[in-house]
């Protein structure tokens, strides 16, 4: 028998995590299975090829393009320093000298005879991937990366901004719906993931990142300070890679929405505790949510893995994602089987709903997403 199953964000106090840690191109992995390793250690490293610069070295000397080989003063493959000279021409005898100079430091790579371009290559760039997360190194994929798992909580918000980040948990207000304004950011907050309730100000934000502050966690932002705040307009598609001092997370969206109490109550029973989080949010395909993982040394009592997905039931704790409800928690109470006639005219199915305040709606199951334990 078909069902509805409606994914959502997982707040989750304590659950099995499993994360990939895969380069961009094979290179080395410095870990092996079993290993125990911390979020911040490089687990697999390797090296992108340096930029292109192409140089017309012929035609600075004068010379044909045929004659560019025995002009070289440096040998193809040899590294190159910005500003030495890496082929000379000779006229008149010897007595007039032109010199050909590297605009960078790199490698000569290559000289064609038939073109007279050298290609030049600037070094190659590092690159290193940590493991994110304590935890222990459950599978090594050779030459790409790792597997880590480890057991913890994970709070999953609806939109972030800013990379992967690792600081310790610091509560800045009391309760679930309290602003976090600038006069709350005070004391050390130098590699803080700094927890707020409600809605952030850009002040706010900005004096956490100024302070040091590695990320902040909040309930909601007014959309047009995002704009402000990242100096141009951001698509929701994907995120992550934008260039902000702090990682930001929301938990519940833009507007004015107090966080959810149960992910408020979770964030503040780990206050001090240190904390992975990502702002990478993706709403396509392969959807990726921001999120925050505390790690716990207790063990989860069984792999998420294990677990059979099944349908809404009432008791299910939902988030309603549709406007005019949107933010609100609520406690499936009712789920009709017959579809029902909209105010647009569609006839979908829909559950009877009980909100955090006692209200009793009616939505479409469309309109809802399921907070996953």
């Amino acid at each position: 028998m078909a069902h509805s199953y409606t994914p959502g964000l997982r707040v989750a106090r304590l659950t099995h995590i499993t994360k990939e840690r895969r380069l961009p191109l094979r290179g080395d992995v410095l870990v092996k299975k079993g290993e125990t390793v911390s979020a911040q250690q490089v687990v697999a490293r390797t090296e992108l090829p340096g930029n292109v610069h192409p140089l017309n070295c012929a035609g600075q000397l004068g010379i044909l393009p045929a004659d560019i080989e025995e002009a070289l003063v440096v040998k193809q493959g040899g590294g190159i320093r910005k500003g030495e000279t890496i082929a000379v021409s000779k006229s008149f005898f010897g007595l007039f000298k032109s010199t050909c100079n590297s605009p960078i430091d790199g490698v000569l790579e290559s000289a064609s005879p038939v073109t007279g371009q050298l290609i030049l290559r600037e070094p190659p760039i590092p690159v290193e991937v940590t493991a994110y997360i304590d935890g222990r190194v459950t599978e090594v994929f050779e030459n790409e990366g790792v597997e880590i798992e480890t057991s913890g909580a994970i709070i999953q918000g609806i939109f972030g901004i800013g990379g992967e980040r690792y600081g310790t948990i610091k509560l800045m207000v009391s309760s679930p719906d309290q602003v976090l304004d600038e006069a709350d950011i005070d004391g050390d907050v130098k590699g803080c993931i700094i927890v707020g309730g409600g809605r952030i100000t850009l002040a706010a934000f900005r004096k956490a990142m100024n302070a040091g502050a590695v990320a902040v966690v909040t309930g909601c932002l007014r959309n047009a300070r995002l704009k402000e705040l990242l100096g141009y307009e951001q698509g929701v598609a994907i995120t992550g890679q934008e260039d902000i001092a702090a990682t930001l997370v929301l938990t519940e969206g833009f507007g004015e929405i107090g966080m959810a109490h149960r992910t408020f109550e979770l964030l503040a029973e780990n206050d001090g505790k240190g904390a992975s989080v990502s702002g990478a949010t993706q709403i396509r395909a392969g959807v990726i949510r921001p999120e925050v993982i505390i790690p716990s040394d207790i063990e989860a009592p069984a792999k998420d893995a294990e677990k059979v997905v099944k349908g809404l039931e009432v008791g299910d704790q939902l988030r309603v994602i549709r406007q005019p409800y949107f933010g609100r928690i609520g406690t499936v109470v009712g789920l009709p089987p017959e579809l029902q006639l909209l105010e647009t005219g569609a006839r979908v199915r829909v559950l009877e709903l009980k909100l955090d305040n006692g209200e009793r709606v009616v939505l479409p199951r469309a309109n809802v997403e399921i907070i996953e334990e």
